[in-house]
């Protein structure tokens, strides 16, 4: 029987908020374990908790930026349930009244289709502490609780998404778009972009959903793909044999790359949840909506529509170019400063993505900043340098940090581009290789390229290439027929 993948995904991001959601600790990534608690986020009784407006704020934002209605009144509730790293035994969330509703998120496909995902809602919620286990040679479990209370939007999307490949797609959008919101960092391998993927299978044509496993705590975009992918052979096997597939909670595990069982899955009613007492119904006038509204960036979407239209740009180079705040705007300075984007474009795609990569560093850390990586590329423009030579004038600068003028200066690498220079050193090269001349005028015209290479080799690459080009028609004659 052929099946159809049906996913849906609940993705957790951690708000770039000074302190907590309910109290005044603060949110710090790395701090020494229980460092950063108070008695309202470890649960102390007779605590209060009070809201962060700042929160708020950031949901509203995203709530905008992903096209949902922003509901007046939402509603606080207590979501029951104990484990080690929650020590109320309970997590102050939103349940039946959530802050935003109804949007979407457009993805696109590696095949160029852009994919709409609707979010069924983005509520607010508090985190939970950390457990760790039997680290090195210690069997002991501890516990940090400096997470409890930091702040967390949920995104609900619908099951939506039909395969890895989809929902990928859909979390590189959503991680790009809190990111340019200023919301959230998105680092995934500190936690604070996180997903859990609800996974069915269906035969296909079938408009009645499969029975669901939810695989948690997934922090890589290769995780979330290999999970899915493994989640979908494990059902499909099951169904096969003539198995039922349980409704559970699974984990992955990248070692073994497969999931397993964790627990059964909950339910609402699991949870038994019931409206925070302690917390007054939260109430967004339209005002504060419309000031948030004025503050939106331009965000990755539009900004790829801007760079095909203004740029001229190919829809495959900035997709890649508008992940990243900090790539698109070191893209635009480059640009702002050469006369042809596109060749701005390759050389931050190509050349400079390759050192970041190969550093492990970021765009905002380049040994290249973009008012150099354009005076670079106007060397060529202006026909000072070859583009070969600029590559290597390229790894100088990210060696050095030096200029690329000064490089090209105290190396003697200006390119020669005088005819008169150049003639005699190809009238050589003529005289060196008489086979291959004779075979060129006897009609072997593809040669051409070996006179161009050996120019290049006798100029250590310093000849214009265009010009070699030109001259080699010239001296070379007509072929014979």
């Amino acid at each position: 029987m052929e099946f159809e993948t049906v996913i849906g995904l609940e993705v957790h991001t951690q708000l770039m908020t000074q302190s907590k959601i309910f109290c005044g600790c603060s949110t710090t990534f790395g701090a020494p374990p229980n460092s950063h608690t108070c008695p309202v986020c470890l649960g102390m009784p007779g605590v209060l908790p009070v809201l962060n407006r700042e929160v708020v704020s950031c949901a509203i934002k995203l709530g905008l930026a992903t096209h949902c209605t922003i509901n007046r009144s939402s509603r606080w509730a207590r979501k029951n349930y104990f484990y080690p790293d929650l020590p109320k035994a309970y997590q102050i969330s939103q349940y039946e009244a959530p802050i935003c509703e109804h949007g979407y998120v457009e993805a696109e496909l590696e095949s160029g289709e852009v994919k709409r995902i609707r979010l069924t809602r983005i509520h607010m919620e508090e985190d939970a502490g950390k457990n760790i286990h039997g680290e090195g040679d210690d069997d002991h479990s501890y516990v940090d609780l400096n997470r409890a209370g930091v702040p967390l939007l949920e995104i609900v999307s619908e099951p939506d998404l039909r395969s890895a490949e989809e929902a990928t797609a859909y979390l590189k959008r959503l991680r790009s778009i809190v990111r340019y919101l200023g919301i959230s960092d998105g680092n995934m391998e500190e936690g604070s972009f996180r997903c859990d993927a609800n996974v069915s299978i269906r035969p296909r044509g079938s408009a009645t959903f499969g029975t669901r496993a939810e695989v948690k705590n997934l922090n890589s975009f290769r995780h979330v793909g290999h999970a899915i992918d493994y989640e979908v052979r494990r059902q499909a096997r099951l169904l096969a044999q003539g198995q039922a597939v349980v409704q559970e909670t699974r984990l992955w595990n990248p070692t073994e790359a497969k999931t397993f069982s964790m627990r059964s899955k909950e339910e609402a009613h699991d949870y038994r949840y019931f409206p925070d007492p302690d917390l007054l119904p939260l109430v967004v006038d339209e005002g504060w909506i419309e000031r948030i509204r004025a503050t939106l960036p331009e965000l990755p979407a539009e900004k790829e529509q801007r760079f095909v239209r203004d740029y001229g740009l190919p829809a495959q180079d900035t997709g890649v170019l508008v992940a990243s705040q900090a790539l698109a705007d070191y893209f635009e300075q480059v640009a702002g400063g050469v006369k042809e984007a596109k060749t701005a474009a390759n050389w931050v795609l190509g050349d400079l993505l390759g050192v970041l990569n190969k550093l492990g560093t970021s765009v905002e850390e380049s040994p290249v900043d973009a008012a150099a990586l354009a005076a670079l590329i106007r060397l060529i423009e202006e026909g000072t340098i070859s583009g070969k030579i600029a590559k290597s004038v390229f790894e100088k600068m990210v060696a050095t940090h030096q200029p690329a003028a000064e490089i090209v200066a105290a190396e003697g690498l200006v390119q020669v581009a005088d005819p008169e220079q150049l003639r005699p050193i190809l009238q050589q090269i003529f005289a060196d290789n008489p086979t291959q001349l004779a075979d060129y005028r006897a009609g072997k015209t593809k040669l051409m390229g070996f006179f161009v290479g050996q120019a290049m080799r006798v100029t250590g690459g310093k000849a214009n290439p265009a010009l070699v080009n030109d001259l080699l028609r010239e001296m070379l004659g007509p072929v014979e027929e």
